[in-house]
């Protein structure tokens, strides 16, 4: 039995101890009995692991070979580099940068990661790879994997036929990705087929939906309609939906009330689209970002994703979800004081409901003792510091543990330095 003390936790002011036995909370309050081991966690703020939600754990460290060169910073040459850089993929190749990636994420605090693995690809070599590391961690890191078309369901021949056998060998997610498509009906039809195989083979639904800055890309509509019509909006989710936030009032007004009727979930990128965004535009220049904080405000479940660690499409990115964060409520403005002490909700709750894991995720009685200890006492705190995660723990057990952030030599901005 291990108790730890001293907690502040969040969304959670009653108690300050959580009573671990065998990886699992048994009790969480003030005064509780003793156990075998105690750790004070020294007032620190103790948040569930950071969760994110869109990731392409098969594209990671790809961004630095000459065939990756993205001229024009695009969406659409990235996706051209990618279909020559994918061709020189190996298995063993694949699963290292899979599994350093994974490293990097968790060493940042991510304990839950949905990551999208293209399967336009005959061999589906990136999908054999993540299916192997996926069972390999999954005691330390829960994965979930889409089935993803990154050329498309219809401009790549064969790519249905690939879903299913992907969808067959144990990919959790059905993805999609409309307009990419060679016109706009087979963006539609990509979006109907998505549900189809769904609903065929029981599975979530996450599909890159209006990743451009033309306002009259509007798959959304379909696909918000078509998992309403199945009621399974929960279970549904809508990447990047950049279109979006250049839509016009109206529209965005009628597609807010459907919105709350289906319960789908949206997923914003903001480090990686507002590189991608605007580069047609002179200026002004658009943010890229969809309308976070409108779908806030509204009750739909929005939550943030990192996307991109150094692929053809973004050349930075390690995982580091806190400065998702910031990038996103800074874009999205959503930072009023209020606002500001809860939008770890981004990263951490809103996540799991977008993963459908709310029943194994939070800090709470009954629950696999996983989480975050930051260098801050408060999430106001956390966020305007950019907190540190200074422990992550799973099952009870430290992932890693960080010492006490010290100075080597004491700041003393009155230190004679001339």
């Amino acid at each position: 039995m291990i108790k730890f003390i001293n907690a502040n936790i969040y969304r959670n002011s009653e108690a300050t101890e959580i009573l671990v036995k065998d990886g699992v909370i048994q009790q969480m309050g003030t005064d509780l009995p003793s156990a075998d081991e105690e750790i004070d966690l020294k007032d620190r703020l103790i948040v569930p692991p950071y969760v994110d939600s869109h990731l392409h754990l098969d594209y990671v460290y790809t961004g630095g070979g000459a065939d990756a060169k993205n001229a024009s910073g695009t969406l659409f040459e990235g996706i051209a580099r990618w279909h020559d850089v994918k061709k020189t993929q190996s298995f063993a190749d694949a699963k290292q940068r899979m599994l350093k990636g994974i490293q990097e994420e968790v060493s940042k605090g991510v304990q839950y990661i949905r990551t999208h693995i293209d399967v336009c690809d005959p061999d589906l070599t990136g999908l054999k790879a993540m299916l192997e590391l996926r069972e390999e961690l999954k005691d330390n890191v829960t994965i979930q994997i889409v089935a993803f078309p990154q050329e498309g369901m219809y401009a790549y021949k064969g790519a249905v036929e690939l879903m299913e056998e992907a969808l067959k060998m144990g990919a959790d997610c059905v993805g999609g990705i409309p307009h990419f498509e060679w016109a706009y009906e087979f963006g539609q039809d990509s979006v109907r087929k998505t549900v189809e195989l769904a609903l065929k083979y029981d599975k979530l639904i996450d599909v890159h939906c209006d990743e451009t800055d033309d306002p009259q890309s509007r798959h959304v509509q379909l696909l918000n309609a078509l998992v309403m019509i199945e009621d399974i909006g929960a279970r549904s989710t809508a990447s990047h939906t950049c279109s979006f936030g250049s839509a016009d009032d109206a529209y965005a007004f009628r597609m807010m009330g459907l919105f709350e009727q289906s319960g789908m979930n949206f997923i914003a990128l903001p480090t990686e689209n507002a590189y991608l965004q605007g580069r047609q535009d002179t200026y002004p220049k658009r943010r890229g970002l969809t309308r976070v904080k409108e779908f806030w405000e509204n009750g739909i479940n929005i939550s943030f994703g990192q996307d991109s660690i150094n692929d053809p499409w973004y050349p930075a990115g390690n995982g580091n979800m806190m400065n998702i964060l910031d990038n996103g409520i800074h874009l999205s403005q959503t930072m009023s004081l209020p606002q500001l002490d809860v939008c770890l909700d981004f990263i951490t709750f809103n996540g799991a409901k977008t993963l459908n894991i709310e029943d194994q995720y939070g800090i709470e009685v009954g629950k696999a003792a996983n989480f975050l200890v930051l260098n801050a006492d408060t999430p106001f705190e956390a966020v305007r510091q950019r907190a540190d995660v200074l422990a992550s723990v799973r099952n009870g057990k430290y992932l890693f543990k960080k010492p006490e952030p010290s100075y080597e030599i004491e700041l003393d901005v009155f230190r004679a330095t001339k």
